[in-house]
């Protein structure tokens, strides 16, 4: 390996590092807030790359029909709890034109728009826009039917609802795309030359896009974390989630704020990579697979370093794929193993009760 092909494998790897480190701060954003691991972060990655890719295509995405049916069943599920509730008539028609508005109208307002419009020759500005729309809001519509329920289980619990959210999502992908793969249109068909003679590096636009896109929205979330107040209760209910209901932080509200901003941060992701690998409907598995090893490699409780750990996942990949390309997922998530390994030796011990 000379050093323009060590360079190439660099670009590469943190071209794919900041896309895991994204969805490595999203799992640890939820794990920290809800104790949720959330498997089906991936689904969200695929939703958002194939949504657009089908509306690109001329086709209305049928996300649009999950959107609605999720949005339906979360309204009788609110319908029921507000039942369940003793308040005043007004109080009860407040809360009911609410949860109209936006469990029914709402996903029915973006279902005609995009329905309407998502076929036509759009700028890319505006399909991504639609294609957000239309997969951000099934975050919290799944933490409202699939989590808050239990969010006062065990780990071990949510789990197993984390494993059969994600096959129910891998299914409905299935049904809703197909079976074969798609791309987008790229951001940026330009290309850059660094260095002379037989040292030039060819940097694509699309990768500087991914890489900017990343830094940008990890650089928002910092200064969303330290400088609005709902950022500050999403980290106090990360930090105790006892101590932030004693002092008036909604947890359910948090938790659907941690969905929330995980979906957005799966379906930029999808949108990122789509047009450098062809999606398919359950490719974001193992994409969000690898950005739960870098969550691992940060404990799922460090921000900074789940994103270090994601950026080193997305170079072992790169220079794996050039020295053993058949075993490069095998050496990426064989990183698992030390890293446990050095926390069950170095972290606290709990005894067991008698």
């Amino acid at each position: 390996m000379d050093l323009s092909i060590a360079a190439i494998l660099a670009q590469d790897g943190i071209t794919s590092g900041a896309i895991y480190a994204l969805l490595a701060l999203a799992l640890v954003l939820v794990f920290s807030v809800t104790r949720v691991i959330f498997i089906p972060q991936g689904e969200f990655v695929a939703y958002g790359a194939l949504t657009l890719a089908a509306m690109q295509a001329g086709h209305a995405p049928r996300t649009t029909w999950l959107l609605l049916a999720m949005g339906a069943l979360t309204f009788v599920r609110e319908i029921v709890l507000l039942l369940r509730r003793r308040g005043t008539h007004t109080d009860t028609v407040r809360t009911l034109a609410v949860l109209v508005g936006k469990y029914l109208l709402f996903p029915l307002a973006v279902h005609g728009v995009v329905r309407l419009y998502g076929t036509q020759a759009l700028p890319m500005l505006a399909q991504i826009a639609l294609t957000l729309l239309v997969v951000i809001p099934l975050g919290p519509m799944l933490y409202r039917l699939a989590y808050e329920p239990l969010a006062e289980a065990s780990t071990l619990v949510l789990l197993i609802v984390s494993v059969a959210v994600h096959f129910a999502l891998v299914g409905l992908g299935l049904a809703m795309f197909g079976a074969e793969g798609s791309r987008t249109d790229a951001f940026s068909d330009a290309r850059f030359e660094l260095g002379m003679g037989t040292g030039t590096l060819t940097v694509s636009g699309q990768s500087l896009w991914v890489i900017g896109v990343s830094a940008l929205l990890i650089g928002a979330l910092y200064w969303y974390f330290e400088h609005t107040i709902h950022g500050k209760a999403l980290r106090a209910t990360a930090v105790n989630r006892l101590g932030a209901r004693l002092v008036g932080i909604g947890t359910a509200q948090a938790g659907r704020l941690s969905f929330t901003l995980a979906a957005a941060m799966g379906a930029l992701c999808g949108i990122l990579i789509a047009p450098m690998t062809t999606i398919y409907y359950e490719s974001g598995f193992l994409v969000g697979l690898k950005g739960f090893v870098g969550a691992i490699v940060g404990g799922l409780v460090s921000y900074p370093v789940a994103a270090a750990g994601a950026l080193l996942v997305g170079l072992l990949e790169s220079y794996s794929s050039f020295w053993a390309s058949a075993f490069k997922e095998v050496i990426v998530f064989t990183l698992i193993l030390p890293v446990l390994l050095w926390r069950s030796l170095s972290g606290k011990r709990v005894e067991d009760e008698e």
